[in-house]
């Protein structure tokens, strides 16, 4: 994709997904209802509240909650039809709450709400960060040094997650040990095909050769799962992340499939355009790889191209799943139904690298 086109993208969803909105009619519910469950659970909450909608996610509907001395974040399931384990907001909660007492960059949180009856669907409330969401991975506005400083801060940030000892926060159980990728590579097949709109070629072939080529497994950690620039927020002048956003795909796993995903933009997206990565300031994809190996102990990694074909395959799967929102009326972002190309796109992308790695049609 021509770098004009892939910045323009993101300058789009920038503006798209920035700041917040009134509720959307389709995401509205009962404010009363929510103040007593707040004040009941919610330690030293003061209201009355108000109600914003964030403009950003396509999954679960994220409110902002504005009291008058503090404001709130509120994360609930979508209401309507639902996938399969789906809008797990009861494991997001877990994760942030546990990683919380790390010292990890997550949010403070303060309650999860496991009754409908209180807001129409399942909901978490946690602290509202104050920072900058950094959105076109070039960074235009710094200078080489700070761009260098923040790619570094991003890649540690990940790796700390990866060297986390899950099993002393009480997550043991959080996620099956082993087959990892397997599992994902199934599960983002079921999900394409409970969403799937119309017949992709690439896809038929990947959902068969995927299973048949899967790199063993070495390690385990906590994986995030969508760990990307524009969900994290960086302090407001460090480049140093505050809080990591948007754990929905956490689990336990494979945690090369959270690296190799944080790699696409180096070989498809704003990055790979870059004329000279060094003259910009951001690391080589030889340089992030060799800064994630030694802050995580290892000597090298293979299987690149493998991974590259997966993290395509599963964006095509998960953004297959928000056309199927579409199709059944429980979509919740405007653009939403103009993702058809998207998913077309990636499952092309998908499939050379699959090539790469030796699959043959």
């Amino acid at each position: 994709m021509a770098v004009t086109t892939e910045i323009a993208a993101e300058q789009a969803r920038e503006q798209a997904n920035t700041g917040t909105k009134p509720v959307a009619d389709s995401h509205r519910f009962d404010e009363a209802s929510l103040e007593r469950w707040m004040a009941a659970n919610v330690a030293g909450y003061q209201g009355p509240l108000e109600v914003r909608q964030f403009k950003g996610g396509q999954s679960n509907p994220t409110y902002q909650i504005i009291t008058p001395g503090k404001k709130y974040v509120l994360r609930r399931k979508p209401p309507g039809k639902l996938l399969p384990s789906a809008h797990a907001v009861d494991r997001e909660y877990k994760v942030i709450t546990a990683l919380g007492t790390t010292g990890f960059p997550v949010a403070k949180t303060y309650g999860l709400c496991v009754d409908d009856a209180v807001i129409g669907t399942w909901f978490y409330i946690m602290d509202m960060v104050e920072g900058r969401i950094l959105w076109d991975q070039t960074l235009p506005q710094y200078e080489p040094a700070e761009r260098r400083a923040i790619f570094r801060g991003k890649i540690k940030t990940l790796a700390d997650l990866h060297n986390t000892d899950y099993a002393k926060i009480g997550l043991e159980d959080y996620g099956r040990p082993g087959n990892y990728m397997g599992r994902q590579v199934d599960r983002w097949t079921k999900q394409y095909k409970a969403s799937e709109t119309q017949p992709i070629p690439e896809m038929e072939r990947l959902i068969d050769w995927l299973p048949k080529s899967l790199p063993a497994q070495e390690r385990t950690s906590i994986v995030h799962g969508d760990y990307r620039l524009d969900n994290m927020i960086f302090h407001p002048t460090e480049p140093r992340v505050i809080a990591v956003l948007d754990w929905e795909l956490s689990t336990l796993g494979e945690p090369l499939a959270d690296f190799t995903y944080l790699l696409m933009n180096w070989v498809n997206g704003t990055i790979a355009a870059l004329p000279d990565l060094k003259a910009h300031g951001i690391p080589t994809i030889e340089e992030a790889v060799a800064y994630y190996c030694e802050l995580t102990g290892r000597s090298g990694l293979s299987d690149l191209n493998w991974y590259f074909a997966y993290n395509a395959f599963r964006l095509a799967g998960i953004v297959q799943g928000i056309l199927g929102r579409v199709r059944d009326g429980t979509a919740n972002h405007p653009e939403a139904a103009n993702m058809g190309p998207r998913v077309v796109g990636l499952a092309q992308a998908s499939w050379t690298f699959a090539q790469k790695a030796g699959a043959v049609a």
